[in-house]
């Protein structure tokens, strides 16, 4: 446990080594959470509602996925394939540690900075600049729950698809796939909530939508009740477990493959 500690810590401090990109990021975040909040609310104009969302829901929304951005891996997969593409990796592979534990750890630490400095500004900003929703008592209590259930989601689904690069050689395309589908389905671009029926009824059940629609549908109250939240919770714990098993599986495949190799 004391070598993952380290790891996440490490990673934590390397997250905080450049406060200008910090500064600057919040400042981005901030602005946008701005722009979508004003978009947003002239969708809901005249007290319109739309998928159980009214124009305080939305703008709320709005300030909180441009909090989770980061936080929940941003518009990549990381280093990891490139690491993969280089070589690197076999430094790495050589480590007396497991493989997707060390990039774990190293993610929680990066996602727990991102989280506290760049979720919590732009959140207050917002607050201070629009009449935002804030959490029912049983959304507070799951919350912490179903953001590190989000992080381990988001962190399982880039870990397998960056493992693809044994095979494809080069992340940039599956980078190019990872950046549209995150922005499409996370609900970063537009609350699934709004997508039309049965578009709807499959974003909300995908792995991308646990990363950012969830936890903030929870901070919303959208599932209070006992039976709403274990529902909701229990979906982002099984793609959570699908992914990062699924991600043991394919590391095990990867290993062999450079071994054939020679690597």
């Amino acid at each position: 446990m004391g070598l993952w500690l380290a790891v996440a810590r490490h990673s934590f401090r390397r997250a905080s080594a450049y406060p200008a990109a910090v500064v600057a990021g919040l400042l981005t975040n901030t602005v946008f959470g701005c722009v979508r909040a004003w978009v947003l609310l002239a969708a809901f104009a005249g007290g319109a509602r739309m998928g159980g969302y009214d124009a305080t829901d939305a703008v709320t929304f709005s300030f909180l996925t441009q909090g989770l951005i980061m936080a929940t891996g941003g518009w990549n997969l990381g280093e990891l394939p490139e690491r993969i593409r280089t070589g690197d990796i076999a430094v790495d592979l050589h480590r007396p540690v497991d493989l997707q534990a060390w990039w774990l750890a190293a993610d929680l630490g990066r996602s727990a900075f991102h989280l506290v400095a760049r979720g919590v500004v732009p959140l207050l900003a917002g607050a201070a600049l629009f009449d935002l929703r804030w959490p029912t008592r049983a959304g507070a209590i799951a919350l912490p729950l179903s953001l590190a259930l989000a992080v381990l989601v988001s962190f399982g689904l880039r870990y397998l698809l960056s493992l693809a690069c044994f095979w494809l050689l080069d992340e940039r395309g599956l980078n190019a796939v990872y950046g549209l589908l995150n922005l499409f389905l996370n609900g970063l671009l537009l609350p699934l909530v709004l997508f039309p029926g049965w578009l709807r009824a499959v974003a909300l059940h995908l792995p991308w939508a646990m990363t950012m629609q969830v936890p903030a549908d929870v901070w919303l109250g959208k599932h209070d009740g006992a039976v709403p939240m274990a529902r909701t919770l229990g979906l982002q714990a099984l793609w959570a477990a699908i992914l990062l098993l699924g991600g043991r599986a394919v590391t095990r495949l990867a290993v062999r493959k450079v071994v054939v190799h020679g690597g």
